[in-house]
């Protein structure tokens, strides 16, 4: 954690801060001496913030991302703003196309210092996705409306909480037997905390980071069969992991009501991996945590016996 305080009385409004991303971006903004607004449909879910916070150094407010005058209202008074809003359900085109160029005029017209917006690493050439076109008409209004702003662009997200392990760690405990769609889709997971403190320097240093684009994606690379395999390992647990043909699994998440929709199973079929040359943590000044520095320890509540799983010898 930082000890600087190069955002002491600042107000930081974040859009859709109340989610797993969004809670921790917080505590980095809130460690440099920034007050944090939570702009989000359900900013209760980040009531857990509050004992991090200094008395009046946090608040919470209620925001529909797909209404131009609640995102305005969110917005007020802002120094800075981070949209951290994603979604795979509903109107992706408004809320991740048409909204962030809402934020971002309203950011420019109250005279924010810096505007960040939380993209996605997603293929140009991957057609008839909803969720990618949504991403990239989002960068382009946000630049449109705020050209100094800085896009970052995580890999897929792991930590405590939430992302890859909260998806995959609670099935591979409970199932013998797991199908593993997208098997050999290369992923290169970036931890949580990590992308955190590039959205914090990117609003606290947006002179040196603004009008900028970065690829955020951990210094691991791996298959989507190498990560269950070895969050199966850190659980101490053999199950078996069956591959998925792509025929089967294109047709899965085609079925209403699966845990997977078409566009992300194309985005998994497409591999989440940085784009070779792009300006990525090292640029920013951070040094990427790998996922195998965390697994062991995060797989312990997982195993048969906790942490009395391993036998030990005298």
């Amino acid at each position: 954690m930082t000890s600087d305080r190069t955002l002491a009385g600042k107000l930081v409004v974040l859009m859709g801060g109340s989610g797993f991303l969004g809670s921790h971006i917080a505590q980095a903004v809130l460690a440099r001496g920034a007050r944090v607004r939570i702009a989000a449909r359900n900013p209760d879910q980040a009531w857990a913030l509050k004992p991090l916070a200094n008395l009046g150094q946090i608040q919470f407010a209620p925001c529909d991302a797909t209404k131009r005058a609640s995102v305005e209202r969110a917005i007020a008074g802002a120094d800075a703003v981070v949209n951290c809003v994603g979604s795979f359900s509903g109107n992706l085109m408004r809320l991740m196309g048409e909204a962030p160029g809402w934020m971002a005029s309203a950011a420019r017209a109250g005279d924010a210092q810096a505007f960040v917006h939380i993209s996605a690493i997603v293929p140009d050439d991957l057609e008839d996705n909803r969720y990618a076109a949504a991403k990239r008409a989002g960068d382009a209004t946000v630049l449109a409306a705020f050209p100094n702003a800085t896009i970052l662009r995580p890999s897929l997200l792991f930590g405590q909480g939430g992302g890859l392990l909260d998806l995959f760690a609670p099935l591979i405990a409970r199932l013998p037997v797991l199908p593993v769609f997208g098997a050999e889709a290369k992923v290169q997971p970036a931890y949580v905390a990590d992308v955190a403190e590039a959205a914090a320097r990117a609003v606290a240093e947006s002179a040196k980071f603004g009008g900028k684009t970065f690829e955020l994606a951990g210094p691991e690379v791996m298959t989507m069969m190498e990560l269950q395999r070895r969050i199966a390992a850190g659980q101490r647990r053999k199950p078996a992991l069956i591959p998925m043909p792509d025929s089967i699994a294109a047709f899965f998440a085609a079925l209403p009501g699966t845990p997977m929709n078409s566009d992300q199973w194309g985005l998994l079929k497409a591999g989440n991996v940085a784009s070779p040359g792009a300006s990525g943590f090292k640029a920013l000044g951070i040094d990427p945590k790998p996922l195998g520095l965390f697994l062991e320890e995060w797989m312990v509540p997982y195993r048969k016996h906790g942490r009395f799983a391993e036998r030990l010898s005298y």
